[in-house]
Order: C-alpha cells, then structure tokens, then sequence
C-alpha cells in the first residue's frame, strides 16, 4: 500500500525515532510496514526511505540504491533496522534531494564508506558496508530518524530562501 510522505515543514520530521524491539520485527503489522515502505520508496521513486518519512517514530529503513549489472541497474532492497555506525571514513560531497524536501537538491559533505551494524528484516544482526551513494543513503537516512533534514546542511541564507518558498507555495509537493 503506498504510504503519504511526510513533507517539510511537518513537525513529525524533526523527532528522534525509537529503536525497534525484537518481539515488533516479527509481527505482521511490522512486516507490512516493511512492505508499503518498499513500495512508497519506489514509486516515490527514491533509494532511501525511514520511517519516519512516513510518521512512523521507528529506526528502521527501506533502502534500494540497486547494483550495476552493465547497462542494468538491479534492485537490492535492504532493510536496516536499529542502524549504528562502526566506522565512517573519507570524505564526499554528494548533491542530494529528498522525499520529504521536495524541489531541494543540497550539496552535502559525507564520509565516503560507512559501516553499519544493524538488525535485517528477519532480526539477525549483520554488518552493512558501502561507499558513493549506499554511504551517503545510510547516512542521510540515519539523519532522518535523528530529526534532521538536507535543508539543515544549508547556510541560514538558503534555509530561509526555502522555507519562504515552502510558505508562499512555491515549492512543488507531489
């Protein structure tokens, strides 16, 4: 079921999820949770989505930035659960958007490989490395569940320059 996207200036976006507890991974409503997750990233379309986007206070993320097979880009969905960084090296600059920022794109500094160690979709702890984009997925959708946003990586300038875009109705909410 495709899920509403919570856009900025939503107050629910600046709240710090909870980490998930063992006994929710295996209900059903969770696991469904899991699946619309999936299924709004998609058609949003996007490569991250936390719970939070969609008003669910969870530390927990639907994430796709797919594998390069040649001229294809594969899917690889993964679900993160209760994320938590074991290492985070190098430096990256990436232009990112958001879902929950519509008509903003921000030049963000990022470490370059991250490693996480979280819980997957059946609750079994695993380790999740990437760099390039799963680096900055994993770090952006992580700021997500601590309540921040990409317009908080922008000077005060060009956070106000959105923000009275957003007001006037300027900004294009799809």
């Amino acid at each position: 079921m495709l899920l509403d996207i919570l856009k900025y200036p939503d107050k629910r976006l600046r709240e710090v999820s909870q980490a998930v507890k063992p006994e929710e991974i295996h209900s059903f409503e969770f696991q469904r949770l899991l699946d619309d997750m999936f299924e709004t990233m998609y058609a949003a379309p996007g490569v991250g989505l936390a719970a939070v986007q969609i008003g669910v206070l969870k530390r927990v993320m639907a994430l796709d930035v797919g594998i390069n097979e040649g001229e294809l880009i594969k899917r690889d969905p993964k679900v993160v659960i209760n994320p938590e960084f074991t290492l985070q090296v190098g430096e990256v600059v990436w232009e990112e958007g958001c879902l929950s920022c519509p008509d903003l794109v921000v030049p963000v500094k990022r470490a370059q490989y991250v490693v996480v160690k979280a819980l997957d979709r059946e609750g079994k702890s695993f380790e999740l490395s990437g760099e390039d984009l799963m680096a900055v997925a994993l770090q952006h959708e992580i700021d997500h569940m601590d309540g921040i946003l990409i317009l908080d990586k922008l000077s005060r300038l060009k956070q106000d320059l959105y923000k009275d875009k957003v007001k006037k109705g300027q900004v294009v909410v799809r």
